[in-house]
C-alpha cells in the first residue's frame, strides 16, 4: 500500500500540471506561440516562473501538449455526443454539428485549424484522439454493415477514415470562411455520406 503523503502529492503535481496546461491553451490560442511565454503561462497559472518546466521540458514541448489536450477536447465531445450514444441514428451529420460547435470553445484548436499556427497545423492529424474517433467512426460503420443499414460492401476502415477527413475539412472551412459561409453545405456533406454508404432497395449484387 502506497504511502499516503505520496498519493497526496502526486495529486497535486496532476493539479498543477493541469493548471498549466489550461493556462497554455487560454494563452497560446488567444495569443499565438511566438508572442507567448513559459513566463506568461506560469503567471496565469499561479505558479513559480520555473515550476512548468518541471513538467515540460520546453516551450515548444508545453505547445504540442496544449495542442493535443484541446484538440483531444473537440474531439472527445463529439464521441460523447454521438459516437457513446447507439439511439443516435443519423450520427454522420450530428457528428458535424457537434464537432463545429465544439471548436467555438476550444482556442487552441480553433487557432490551428484557422491556419495561425502553420508550423504545427499538420499535427492535428496525427493527435490520438483523431485516431481514436477514426477507430469509432469505423466500428460504428461495422455495426450499421451488421445491422444491414449501410452497404457490406465497402471497407469501413477506409470509410471511416474517409469520414473524419471531410468532418476535418469542414471544421477548417468554418474557421476560416465563418460559419454562416460553411454550414450551409454540412447537410450536402452528410448527404453525400448517406448516398455512398446507404443499402438501396433496388441495389443488386454484382
Amino acid at each position: 500500500m502506497g504511502n499516503p503523503l505520496d498519493q497526496v502529492s502526486e495529486t497535486k503535481g496532476a493539479q498543477t500540471r493541469r493548471a498549466i496546461l489550461d493556462s497554455a491553451i487560454a494563452r497560446f490560442g488567444r495569443d499565438g506561440y511566438r508572442a507567448t511565454s513559459v513566463a506568461d503561462i506560469a503567471r496565469d497559472a499561479s505558479v513559480g516562473g520555473t515550476v512548468a518546466y518541471a513538467y515540460f521540458p520546453s516551450k515548444e514541448a508545453l505547445f504540442l501538449a496544449a495542442v493535443d489536450e484541446d484538440a483531444a477536447g473537440v474531439i472527445h465531445e463529439g464521441l460523447a455526443t454521438v459516437m457513446d450514444n447507439p439511439e443516435v441514428l443519423n450520427w454522420r451529420d450530428t457528428l458535424i454539428f457537434t464537432l463545429v460547435g465544439a471548436v467555438e470553445h476550444h482556442p487552441l484548436a480553433r487557432r490551428l485549424l484557422a491556419g495561425l499556427e502553420p508550423e504545427v497545423t499538420a499535427r492535428v492529424l496525427e493527435i490520438p484522439a483523431l485516431t481514436e474517433l477514426r477507430k469509432a467512426c469505423s466500428e460504428r460503420l461495422r455495426s450499421e454493415q451488421a445491422a444491414g443499414t449501410v452497404r457490406p460492401d465497402i471497407d469501413a476502415g477506409a470509410l471511416g477514415n474517409g469520414v473524419v477527413t471531410l468532418m476535418l475539412s469542414m471544421l477548417m472551412s468554418v474557421v476560416q470562411l465563418g460559419s454562416q459561409a460553411t454550414l450551409a453545405y454540412s447537410r450536402d456533406v452528410a448527404s453525400v455520406f448517406e448516398a455512398a454508404l446507404s443499402v438501396t432497395p433496388n441495389r443488386t449484387a454484382p
